[in-house]
């Protein structure tokens, strides 16, 4: 399969970005999905995480309190480094053991893996190529508030503890900007989907021929 590398900062649109490419055919991996399955209680990273964050980050049913441990690594570079360094390998081991299972089934199409950190830890060379979304920061701002309750100066605090969208940009092969409606959205990802699947013809065909 090609696989397809989707990234860009808190409340971008990235979501936005897959749920297109989902529609038009592509396999969706959500890195933040399987991070939440991995801080279920009883797995080896849950296990990490609260030893070495203390069970003050957890609820009183047990699970992690995503908004506590937020507020944490946000406000904190060696709490945020020390929390990916915890979570980071097993989710991307989870992530590629679940595109090997895709390519099990089938080796044609595309799988794109949505994911916050891709060219922070450098994972994007583990790709064909590299989808980044932005959006007008006030947008962001209006986007984060709204969606997790934090005020205006914690979202711009978690928008800041983010490398810059410009720099991400410099190693995208394609870029969305959401910041206008859906259907602009839309018409973009729709755009990126017809180049991939080309990309995927000439990959399958280049394998074929050796």
């Amino acid at each position: 399969m090609l696989r397809v590398g989707l990234t860009g900062n808190i409340a971008s649109g990235k979501s936005q970005a897959s749920l297109v490419f989902a529609e038009l055919g592509a396999h969706i991996i959500d890195a933040d999905v399987i991070a939440h399955e991995l801080l279920r209680p009883g797995t080896p990273t849950y296990a990490k995480v609260v030893q070495a964050f203390g069970e003050d980050i957890l609820l009183p049913n047990g699970n992690v309190d995503r908004k506590k441990l937020g507020q944490i690594v946000f406000n904190s570079s060696s709490q945020r480094f020390l929390l990916n360094s915890l979570v980071h390998a097993d989710v991307r081991g989870e992530v590629f053991r679940r595109i090997a299972d895709l390519e099990a089934t089938d080796s044609r199409g595309i799988v794109i893996v949505e994911a916050a950190l891709l060219v922070e830890t450098g994972g994007y060379r583990l790709f064909d190529c590299l989808v980044v979304v932005t959006c007008d920061p006030a947008l962001q701002v209006e986007r984060i508030v709204k969606r997790d309750g934090l005020t205006e100066p914690e979202a711009r605090v978690r928008m800041a503890a983010q490398m810059p969208a410009e720099e991400k940009l410099r190693v995208a092969d394609y870029a969305i900007d959401t910041s206008s409606t859906f259907e602009e959205t839309r018409r973009q990802a729709k755009a990126i989907h017809l180049d991939l699947l080309r990309r995927e013809q000439e990959t399958r065909s280049s394998s074929s021929i050796v």
